[in-house]
């Protein structure tokens, strides 16, 4: 579970408080981090009372109703609403989810809603994600080859095919890395589970030709080897994929090319 954490020196007070309409029944309380960079103020959490009779049963739904019928002034992320984008990933009663695949069932009592842990804020549930997307580009996340192209496809045994499963379904949502405590210390040089399954995408696919070049580029005492096996990032996968499996074995990878 990932452990909510506020810069330094601010101050999370309670805010407003938004009632439910009269007559509802079925209410349930949204806390909901809010902050603005352009209103001088430090953050705090807002209170929404929602119909749960007239809401949906995700907490990307509530968040939807919240900013349409409430206040539309709250800001997140959100696209496809299927689990696919990662766009409304967010951290909801102490633990990094998606919004959109997060039941509201699931948490009982009131639901808490904060930004991904430990990455500057934009504004309210948006966090800056530039340096995990650099950190993404670093790793060159394409088919790298030099033998000459073929005429209509490069060709992958099922076996070879079968590798890339529990890699390829990254989403890229960030909730592993900002849940790793590692990358909370060293995220400016550390490359994050996240990233580096991604990177042993690459280096286990049969087809890419620079597995050699991609582990130059991971030889490193921070960008590969702070991971201290905390398993949060498993742990936290709303894909129920391993990172901490991936980043063993480019490890492994590592200790097999010294031989």
């Amino acid at each position: 579970m990932a452990e909510f954490s506020l810069p330094k020196n601010s101050k999370v007070k309670k805010g407003a408080e938004f009632k439910a309409p009269a007559g509802a029944t079925n209410v349930k309380k949204f806390h909901v981090y809010r902050w603005n960079p352009d209103d001088g103020k430090n953050p705090h959490m807002d209170t929404y009372e929602v119909d749960m009779d007239s809401c949906g049963p995700m907490v990307l739904d509530a968040l939807i109703k919240i900013k349409n019928e409430m206040d539309s002034t709250l800001t997140f992320r959100r696209s496809c609403r299927e689990g696919v984008c990662g766009s409304c990933a967010m951290n909801v009663d102490g633990e990094n989810a998606l919004a959109c695949t997060k039941s509201i069932e699931e948490v009982k009592g009131d639901v808490s809603i904060t930004p991904l842990p430990h990455q500057e804020v934009i504004k309210d549930l948006v966090p800056d994600l530039t340096n995990f997307y650099a950190q993404y580009a670093s790793i060159k996340p394409w088919m790298q080859t030099q033998s000459t192209t073929p005429t209509k496809e490069r060709l992958q045994s099922i076996e070879d095919r079968s590798k890339l499963d529990g890699l390829y379904e990254c989403i890229l949502c960030a909730c592993c890395s900002t849940s790793c405590p590692s990358y909370w210390w060293n995220g400016d040089k550390y490359l994050g589970p996240a990233i580096l399954l991604q990177a042993y995408r690459w280096l286990i696919d049969s087809r890419d030709e620079a597995t050699g070049d991609r582990l130059d580029n991971l030889e490193d005492p921070f960008r590969l080897y702070r991971c201290h096996t905390i398993m949060n990032c498993s742990n936290t996968c709303p894909k129920g994929l391993n990172p901490a499996k991936a980043i063993a074995e480019i490890k492994k990878m590592m200790v097999e090319r010294q031989h």
